[in-house]
């Protein structure tokens, strides 16, 4: 559980079915195996991670918006705007997200 990496990527690029989001972020940011691939439960993992520097490279997120619409991909970008500025920005220099969109990149 929480192999700490210098950079976690999430490559939503080749997903077709919903539970693959779920199943990557798990997998790739090692959650443990309670994780109930859901957003709140998204959340609750996120900020057990929380004092350690967090570096999440997203790439394939119009992927999410293509087939599921942009409610899910809305949900995993404002769930990671809210944990880079949890706590009031307490760790927002240990967190680091970058977005890499219909190629090009963009920092949370």
């Amino acid at each position: 559980m929480y192999k700490f990496k210098d950079l976690y990527i999430l490559d939503f690029s080749k997903i077709e079915h919903y539970t693959e989001i779920h199943n990557i972020i798990k997998k790739e940011l090692d959650f443990p195996d309670y994780y109930g691939c859901n957003w709140d439960a998204f959340w609750d993992c996120l900020t057990d991670m929380v004092g350690r520097p967090v570096n999440i490279r997203i790439i394939g997120v119009e992927n999410i918006e293509n087939i599921f619409g942009s409610d899910e991909s809305d949900m995993l970008i404002d769930t990671l705007k809210e944990f880079k500025h949890y706590r009031n920005d307490k760790y927002s220099d240990q967190i680091n997200i970058e977005i890499i969109k219909n190629g090009n990149a963009f920092i949370l």
